[in-house]
This record gives structure tokens, sequence and C-alpha cells, in this order.
């Protein structure tokens, strides 16, 4: 029985045998990815050379130069306008500064102008007066601000007086309101007691819509006699 095994496994008709090499995993992946980067750089440098060779790369580079001085070109004229820009707001904020300046200076002029009335008013008032006895001088009305009027007058009594004065004032309003004839009485703000002159001032508030015409300033003794009175017209 074991001579026909052997002779089996020695003749022609014994089983094939195949010999192969093993190599690890780790080499066989190896292989495969060297072949595979090796592949993928042949195939680059074929895509390169031919864009070399079509002219398309050096067109890019030109295209890009091109691109590069033209955005170097916007950015120096944005420089320009820019500096343009703050230029002319400069400008502008120095010439809203001097036209703050100037109408600070015209208020300023009218508003000397005015203490400059009063005052020639007061020292017209000190002139010598003609006669004895109280005198009103120098009455002066006006409207600085829309809805309230501004007034002023100079009381004095001529010759030597011996005694002070004492009585009243008031101040009568006429002009228009809402077309019709309108008058407003407005008795002065403290009572009077003086010897030789006294300055009164003050403001008056009127009602919406009224035109002033003239202002009247009365002035009263103790008894109720109306001892001097003047007419200023707006």
């Amino acid at each position: 029985m074991r001579w026909k095994l052997l002779r089996r496994r020695l003749s022609v008709s014994a089983p094939r045998v195949i010999v192969r090499s093993h190599l690890p995993w780790p080499l066989r992946w190896a292989v495969v990815a060297l072949t595979l980067g090796f592949s993928a750089a042949l195939a680059l440098w074929a895509f390169e050379f031919g864009k070399e060779i079509a002219g398309l790369d050096r067109s890019s580079r030109q295209e890009l130069a091109q691109l590069r001085i033209q955005v170097t070109g916007l950015r120096a004229e944005n420089e320009r306008a820019r500096a343009v820009a703050d230029s002319a707001d400069s400008l502008v904020k120095a010439e809203k500064a001097a036209q703050e300046q100037l109408a600070q200076q015209v208020r300023q002029l009218e508003a000397d102008k005015l203490a400059l009335q009063a005052d020639l008013g007061f020292f017209e008032g000190l002139m010598p007066l003609s006669g004895d006895g109280l005198q009103l001088r120098g009455l002066q009305a006006d409207i600085r601000t829309p809805g309230q009027l501004r007034y002023q007058l100079l009381l004095m009594q001529a010759g030597r007086a011996s005694a002070d004065f004492k009585g009243r004032y008031e101040l009568v309003l006429g002009g228009l309101l809402e077309g019709r004839a309108w008058t407003a009485t407005h008795a002065g703000d403290r009572p009077l007691q003086f010897r030789q002159y006294v300055r009164l001032e003050g403001s008056i508030d009127l009602p919406p819509g009224a035109v002033l015409k003239t202002v009247q300033a009365r002035v009263y003794d103790p008894k109720g006699s109306l001892r001097a009175d003047q007419i200023a017209r707006l």
C-alpha cells in the first residue's frame, strides 16, 4: 500500500505543485503607492509641459502682470481721490467755521448797536430840561424776539426837587389782533420812588398774532393824577 502511494506521487499522474513567493501586505501597499505616485507625477509633468507648448502658461502670466499693474493704478487713483476728498472736507469745515464766526460777530454787533441806542436815549434824556416838574424822557420800545416787547424809559424831575417823587407807571399797547383794533394796559413791575431821575426797563409778552403799532408810557402820582406821558411808534 505504501509503495502504491509513493509511486503515484512520483509518477506523471501526481498532483501539480505551484510555488509562489510570499510578500508581506505592507510591502505590497508601499509598492502600489510608489507606482501611483510616479504615475501622478508623470501626468502632472505632461500637463505642465502641454501648457508650455500651447502657450497657456505664458498668457496667464502676462494677464496676471497686467492685472497687477491695473490694481496698482487703481490704488494710486483711490489715494489721489481720497486726498482730494480730505482737502475738500477740510475746506468745507474751515468755511463753515468762518461763517459761524461771522454770524457770531454780526450778532455781537447787533447787540452793541442796541446797547448804543439805549445809551444814546439815556444820555439824550440827561440833557437840560425845559420847565419844571416831572418829565418822561427817552421812551424806547422794540421787539427783539417774536412775541416779546422790550422797553425802557427815563423819568426826571426838573429843577431842584426837594422831595422824592412817589407814584406808579403803566404802558398802554395799541395795534391789531386778528385784523381788529387791539389795546392792552400793563402796569409797571414796581412802584416809583426817586428824587432826580430813574431809568426803567423791562419786557412784556404779546399775545400770538398781535401786531404792535404804538406804546404809550403814563406816570401817575399817588392820587392817581396823570403827571407825564409819552408815545413811541413802532
